[in-house]
């Protein structure tokens, strides 16, 4: 079809399978607050959104004390969670494939780029990207529709020329905002029902081909 001429892909979720890495890395920061053996299901909510909001969102915590969490998150995680992932089967040669046909490639996650473009390295995947976004280490927000408005703004990018990629809400809702089409990942950690509105909706990584 050849429609899209730009994807961004979201991260955790969509190109990796992170979660082993991000759940211990919660786990370790909860302990800090006697918060121990945590049920998978909650951790498994914090893969996908910004760290600072799930903590808020999630636990309640104050924006001081997600402050905090966050500080703990970033002494265990870069040593010992961030590689703990693997890329989803057919993820790596989909990427290969469009990047072979043209397409720009962009990373769009709202992990701070800092993370997200050594992991990109060391699995390999860093020459397929034209542009890699995301918050600096700085930045409390990681907005997923700020991140694309910006994609679109240093790409140069038409939005009917784009196709956001994406396993939850943040993804879906966000490029509904900004205006641009967007699939929903499935086999991610996204609640099915809310990223059904997605125009387009895969099983496995390799169905993305028949929709660029």
């Amino acid at each position: 079809m050849g429609k899209y001429k730009n994807i961004l892909l979201d991260l955790d979720g969509t190109i990796l399978d992170s979660g082993s890495g991000i759940m211990k890395s919660i786990q370790y920061v909860l302990d800090h607050f006697s918060m121990y053996h945590e049920p998978e299901e909650k951790l498994r909510k914090f893969i996908g959104p910004a760290l600072i909001d799930s903590f808020m969102n999630f636990y309640g915590f104050s924006k001081e004390k997600a402050e905090e969490a966050v500080e703990y998150f970033r002494d265990y995680y870069p040593e010992k969670g961030m590689f703990d992932a693997f890329i989803y089967p057919g993820m790596r040669e989909c990427i290969e494939k469009m990047a072979g046909d043209g397409k720009k490639l962009v990373l769009l996650t709202s992990k701070p780029i800092f993370f997200a473009s050594q992991i990109l390295q060391h699995f390999g995947l860093s020459d397929y990207f034209f542009m890699e976004i995301g918050p600096d280490l700085s930045e409390q927000s990681s907005d997923k529709t700020r991140l694309i408005e910006k994609a679109l703004r240093e790409g140069n990018f038409l939005k009917e020329d784009c196709l956001m990629v994406g396993d939850t809400k943040y993804d879906i809702l966000a490029a509904k905002d900004v205006g641009i089409d967007s699939v929903a990942a499935l086999y991610g950690y996204g609640e099915v029902e809310e990223i059904s509105i997605a125009k387009y909706s895969i099983e496995k990584p390799l169905d993305l081909l028949s929709i660029v």
